[in-house]
């Protein structure tokens, strides 16, 4: 028999995925001739970003992601039929956590200023239903009785934990905690960022409003954050709430920084922002971050300074240059100098390769601050 323990001393995960993308995966790379492994289910925690590990050696990562970026069926967008919502709503993924109420209290406030409705999403990973395989794979996972009256109780545990946090948003609705929005649920099985992302290509949400962690507790989670997963990869606008953050209501934001590259794309992402905070009165304060000194860049600056006068005359706005050889604490610093309430920022579409090995400032913040993001895809 081989060894397996002496083979995983050099395998990396390529992916996490559900059972069934998993296998697929897993029968493509072997078909590259590239030795795949499948690990790890997470039952003890269904909330956390769960799944299984796709894992290969690490001489075959190269090869492998050139096979997964050219995996058209990993993409979903010719899978699924878009059906865009005719009513405009905010989704808010949930798992019945604390910072989960926090980003409930800011997305119902939003949705009522906006005559929106909120969809709230909770996704829980079992695998009882986790069985189907590639056509031609003669594997039958069986599972005894008492593990299936387990699977169940995790469903009936997560239908109950829903229902008992609708009741509490209807309780404060009626209490006047909350406005009173037009909301609904879904749970769904599979793993929370995959769902999510599915959601938004189906129903196009305006805007998701996701609560995280504090920075001293979000350490642990650094490859697994389905907030930053969502934040990587979502077309839709995502508003990430740290659980101190000291607002509930978007009015409350009196200051907002947006980082801009001189990009052409960061114009049209500037509009999405306007879109989201035009009915109330904040500053915004224009930032980019230069690693050495370059006039050119003032001459940008210049003339972004006079688009935006003209495409936005009563916006009240700041303009900066900010040293960007130390990105993260340069930010800090100006967030704190400038109180500033938001950190806006455009997330160009990347690779899985790029995700990999250079996580975007974005992915670096959410893991490094206690700023709320405001990220919207270029």
């Amino acid at each position: 028999m081989k060894n397996i323990e002496n083979k995983e001393d050099n395998l990396v995960t390529l992916a996490i995925y559900t059972f069934e993308k998993a296998q697929i995966l897993k029968t493509i790379l072997e078909d590259e001739g590239i030795e795949a492994y499948i690990h790890n289910v997470n039952l003890i925690q269904p909330v956390i970003s769960s799944g299984v590990r796709v894992r290969i050696k690490e001489s075959d990562l190269p090869k492998a992601l050139r096979v997964i970026e050219g995996a058209h069926w990993l993409k979903d967008d010719n899978e699924i039929e878009k059906n865009p919502d005719t009513k405009r709503h905010i989704l808010i993924p949930v798992d019945f956590s604390d910072y989960s109420m926090k980003a409930c209290t800011l997305g119902f406030n939003y949705a009522h200023s906006r005559q929106a409705e909120v969809k709230l999403l909770h996704t829980y990973f079992s695998p009882l239903h986790a069985t189907m395989i590639p056509a031609g794979e003669a594997i039958v996972t069986m599972y005894s009785a008492e593990e299936k009256d387990f699977f169940m109780h995790v469903a009936n545990k997560v239908k109950k934990e829903m229902k008992d946090f609708a009741d509490s948003l209807n309780k404060k609705m009626s209490n006047g905690e909350l406005p009173q929005v037009n909301f609904s649920y879904s749970l769904k099985e599979g793993i929370p960022e995959e769902e999510i992302l599915r959601y938004t290509k189906e129903h196009n949400p305006v805007l998701i409003v996701m609560g995280t962690r504090g920075k001293d507790r979000k350490d642990a989670d650094l490859i697994g954050s389905v907030t930053a997963e969502v934040i990587e990869t979502s077309k839709v606008p995502v508003f990430a709430m740290p659980e101190k953050t000291p607002f509930t209501k978007i009015e409350e934001v009196k200051h907002i920084a947006f980082a801009t590259n001189f990009d052409q794309k960061d114009l049209v992402v500037f509009d999405a922002l306007m879109e989201i905070i035009r009915h109330f009165e904040i500053t915004v304060s224009f930032i980019h971050l230069a690693v050495k000194e370059d006039a050119w860049n003032e001459v940008k600056l210049a003339g972004i300074k006079e688009y935006f006068k003209k495409q936005y005359p009563s916006l009240k706005a700041n303009y900066c240059i900010l040293d960007g050889t130390d990105t993260l604490n340069v930010l800090d610093g100006f967030i704190k100098e400038k109180k500033i309430d938001v950190l806006a920022l455009s997330n160009h579409k990347r690779n899985i390769f790029a995700r990999l090995f250079n996580p975007s400032i974005a992915r670096k913040m959410l893991f490094h601050s206690d700023t709320p993001l405001l990220v919207l895809k270029a």
